[in-house]
């Protein structure tokens, strides 16, 4: 599991950063990769990694602004030409007016697309999409207009065979393991009745990544993020410039931390940075908020974050 930014600029682009646009790997658990906001340009940075547009499978809008949402019509026509798959459906979840927004960008410019797109559009905060392997949940946030976070939970691993165990009570190697694995009974040849789940480690839990969208502070980003492995918050604003944050509906690097801090989040990664923010400045950013929260980032373009396994339990306070 592995989050890319593809674009970690705010409002507009910059020289360095593009506007919004991540997308969050999840080739070795499912095989797929699920973006999050595609802002213009974003087929652009794409092109610029290894990522493979017919693995993305789900895209998550958080909001309607164009900054997160105009590199969404050139993408899906793209994805067409680039080997996607012509049955299963391209799943898009956002506020409502996504559906609108597609098709109107579609019938206008005469774009026929070789795959079919479900569209959800999200109208109450909790879970919106399960497999088997995830659930996501969304939430408000208090934006100009409606905007959502992603809370995405990964569900646990059973636990390891314990094959030495297994040994040790001479019960054979072969296809029973498999069943063993799988927490079945089973009748060995000798006559006797082995219970896989006696032969089971402890389960291995699963990651949650928290990503919002633009928002001021509110306490639905701490109930997405409360011990989220990884919480990706918006920083449009500087230390000292909380007034504007709130003027402008945006949050400031210090907000960032401070719900790092109450929610016990592992990693904080700081995005969607204002153009006035360059060089030094970025870093100070990172200072300021490392102040209040330790492990804080900056994110620039093309940042890689392999999300880690937990080393602690949901709900135990580090």
């Amino acid at each position: 599991m592995e989050l890319e930014f593809l674009g970690t600029s705010a409002g507009s682009p910059a020289k360095s950063r593009n506007v919004s646009s991540l997308a969050l790997k999840l080739l070795e658990e499912i095989n797929e990769i699920w973006l999050f906001d595609v802002g213009e340009g974003t087929q652009h940075q794409i092109l610029r990694t290894t990522i493979k547009p017919r693995k993305i499978t789900k895209i998550f809008i958080t909001h309607l602004h164009g900054d997160h949402l105009f590199g969404l019509p050139g993408f899906l026509s793209s994805r067409s030409f680039q080997g996607a798959d012509q049955n299963e459906p391209l799943l898009i979840f956002g506020p409502r007016g996504i559906i609108d927004f597609v098709k109107v960008s579609l019938r206008v410019s005469q774009t026929k697309l070789s795959y079919p797109i479900k569209f959800i559009e999200i109208e109450h905060d909790g879970l919106i999409y399960e497999n088997s392997r995830f659930k996501v949940y969304a939430a408000h946030l208090d934006h100009r207009i409606e905007c959502f976070g992603y809370r995405i939970v990964e569900k646990d691993y059973p636990g390891e065979l314990l094959v030495d165990k297994l040994k040790a009570d001479k019960i054979p190697s072969g296809p029973l393991y498999g069943q063993l694995k799988a927490g079945k009974v089973v009748v060995l040849p000798d006559g006797r009745r082995v219970d896989g789940h006696n032969y089971l480690g402890s389960p291995r839990q699963g990651r949650v990544i928290t990503i919002l969208g633009d928002t001021r502070q509110t306490a639905a980003i701490d109930q997405l993020a409360e011990n989220a492995n990884v919480l990706v918050h918006e920083s449009t604003f500087g230390k000292g410039e909380a007034k504007l944050a709130r003027n402008y509906y945006h949050s400031t690097c210090l907000q960032a931390a401070k719900v790092a801090k109450r929610a016990h989040v592992d990693q904080l990664l700081l995005t969607h940075i204002s153009a006035r923010y360059i060089g030094i400045q970025v870093f100070q950013l990172e200072k300021d908020a490392s102040q209040i929260f330790k492990n804080t980032k900056v994110v620039k373009d093309f940042d890689c974050y392999v999300i880690p396994f937990p080393t602690r339990k949901v709900g135990q306070i580090k």
